[in-house]
């Protein structure tokens, strides 16, 4: 019997799919490049037409990932709209049709290849790396209606099948139904990118960053995707499928028992109690949490009140979202992250200044420090919405004890200004700071004295302790949640806010990963919080492992040598 042949890649999504391998492969869209024109008017109504079309295409794509996925994974076909009713971008492509007299195609490809370079040289943000994905989604369905090209419509996929792609746009992401797609294969992307994010929301199974899919996998071959290991079999023989369908049944019975812990709390198997809490980016996302049975809400990204929003969101408009969230978890903690713009997070109506390297320059707190007005606008609100439910504030992007200190003091300031007016504010608001900077966890034990809390965040901290870019496909090595240096970071957080009888919780991908979850229930984390979909499936795991044997194993990691050990040590200890 021949051997099965095997391919390995990031494991992004849990679960195992067999199904036969469908090859997304887009049409071509080629074009005359620079082809000149005579009738710019003419050419510039064909631009118009083919962005009113893409348009139209995203908000029907929209409406189905919201079904799908709901609404806050479906923001970001909200942001593709607003980017191509962008008037700088729309007025730059007119701008190369009328000035180099070519055709739309070309003055698109110009346009968006200048913006796409831009994206790609920030190596430091994965996030704004991703952005340039998004940009070439966009110029992918404009180019198609300008050349009248229909492109592959997943939503119309009808049997069961495994996707196989170069890459994954949000858009296609969004168009698959989980009752036909039983698997994801890529050759590019990783755990952070909206393809995989989208596909643990879906809860398909997902194995990305291949290198090889596309040439190693032909089309409609039977193959199986094993999303936990990380591991694709081409054409496995009978043998391999009877021991993976059994996997598949095991997989659904393990959701059939996590579905009995909604409304429980999470304790390990020896008695010692964690939160649980889900992240969410507006009130739209609360039905989720609430569904997921989360001890709380351990992030609010309220940026997305602003990115969502065709101008800074008054104080009014801010503290209704807020106050919703407060109610809607009736009592349950809610930790608020304030404004965190910039790196990749850009607004279409407040133009920032354009830096070499956005992701380590003026971004989060750094804005709020300097244009306070901004600020103070969305601490009242805060304030005003804290009589509400139990309000946690955080600052983002704290390097330094000045800076808390200062965003502390404006603060104090608001809140007099408000009491002094007879307005109403809770007495028990907790302030903290997301710990994504490596210069404050190694001073975590002086923060831990002035702050109420620290959430660790882990996707930037642990790029910028390794350096790497988390999105770029040339370092994604070096992006290794499990590395001894980061594991040795996060301990040092969690020992000095312990110190202080501060809480420590983690809000990165991290929290809810498998992996990772024995080693920082060993460390003492007291909050995980994560996507709605991967709250009960950590409250099970949680309630299988001993906290004392957990200590022990979390030691023991903390004094290896490499992430793989780190790995192969939880894998040995936890089956």
């Amino acid at each position: 019997m021949a051997e099965t042949k095997k391919l390995t890649g990031i494991a992004a999504s849990d679960g195992v799919g067999i199904a036969k391998s469908y090859l997304l492969v887009d049409p071509s869209l080629a074009f005359p490049y620079n082809e000149k024109i005579k009738d710019v008017a003419a050419e510039e109504s064909r631009l118009d037409k083919a962005l009113s079309a893409s348009k139209d295409d995203l908000k029907k794509i929209e409406a189905k990932a919201e079904k799908n996925l709901g609404k806050e994974e479906a923001e970001v076909f909200q942001a593709h709209i607003t980017i191509l009713s962008d008037p700088e971008l729309v007025s730059g492509i007119k701008a190369q049709i009328e000035h180099k007299q070519i055709n739309a195609e070309s003055a698109l490809k110009n346009v968006t290849d200048n913006y796409i370079a831009t994206f790609e040289t920030m190596t430091d943000n994965a996030y704004m790396q991703e952005r340039a994905a998004d940009i070439r989604d966009i110029a992918k369905r404009v180019t198609s209606h300008l050349l009248g090209i229909d492109l592959p419509n997943p939503a119309l996929i009808d049997e069961e099948v495994i996707i196989v792609a170069h890459d994954l746009t949000p858009s296609d992401t969004a168009q698959l139904d989980p009752t036909f797609v039983k698997g994801i294969v890529t050759d590019i992307g990783g755990r952070t990118a909206h393809a995989s994010i989208m596909a643990r929301s879906l809860e398909i199974p997902a194995v990305v960053g291949i290198g090889n899919a596309i040439s190693e996998i032909k089309n409609h071959v039977n193959i199986i995707v094993d999303g936990g290991a990380g591991q694709v079999l081409i054409d496995p023989n009978e043998e391999e499928e009877v021991v993976y369908a059994r996997k598949v049944g095991e997989y659904f019975a393990r959701k059939r028992e996590q579905a009995k812990l909604k409304n429980q709390t999470t304790e390990s198997a020896d008695g010692k109690h964690f939160d649980i809490n889900a992240n969410i980016g507006s009130p739209k996302d609360l039905d989720s949490v609430i569904e997921s049975g989360a001890e709380g809400i351990g992030l609010f990204r309220t940026e997305f009140l602003f990115i969502d929003s065709d101008h800074l969101p008054t104080e009014d408009e801010q503290f209704s979202a807020y106050k919703a969230a407060l109610q809607a978890v009736d009592g349950k903690p809610v930790t608020i992250r304030t404004m965190d713009i910039g790196g990749d997070k850009q607004l279409s109506y407040w133009k920032l200044p354009k830096e070499d390297n956005p992701f380590l320059g003026y971004r989060a707190i750094r804005i709020s420090l300097k244009q306070d007005d901004i600020f103070r606008t969305q601490l009242r609100a805060l304030l005003r919405a804290s009589v509400y439910g139990n309000l946690w504030i955080m600052f983002p992007m704290i390097a330094t004890l000045p800076e808390f200190r200062q965003a502390k003091k404006i603060y104090e300031e608001e809140k007099d200004k408000l009491l002094s007016k007879g307005t109403k504010i809770a007495d028990d608001i907790k302030l903290g700071i997301m710990v994504e900077i490596p210069a404050s966890a190694v001073l975590a034990d002086k923060f831990a004295k002035e702050v109420d809390f620290f959430s660790i965040g882990t996707n930037d901290l642990i790029q910028y302790t390794m350096a790497a870019d988390r999105g770029n496909d040339s370092v994604s090595y070096l992006y290794q949640p499990y590395n001894p240096a980061i594991l040795r970071l996060v301990h040092n957080v969690i020992d000095a806010a312990h110190k202080e009888n501060k809480v420590v919780a983690m809000c990165g991908e991290m929290a809810g990963d498998p992996v990772a979850v024995p080693v920082l229930v060993g460390l003492g984390l007291d909050e995980f919080s994560m996507s709605a979909s991967s709250v009960l499936p950590t409250r099970s795991l949680i309630k299988h492992l001993k906290f004392s044997d957990m200590k022990k194993l979390a030691i023991e990691s903390l004094d290896k040598d490499t992430n793989q050990e780190v790995i192969d040590l939880v894998k040995n200890s936890i089956k």
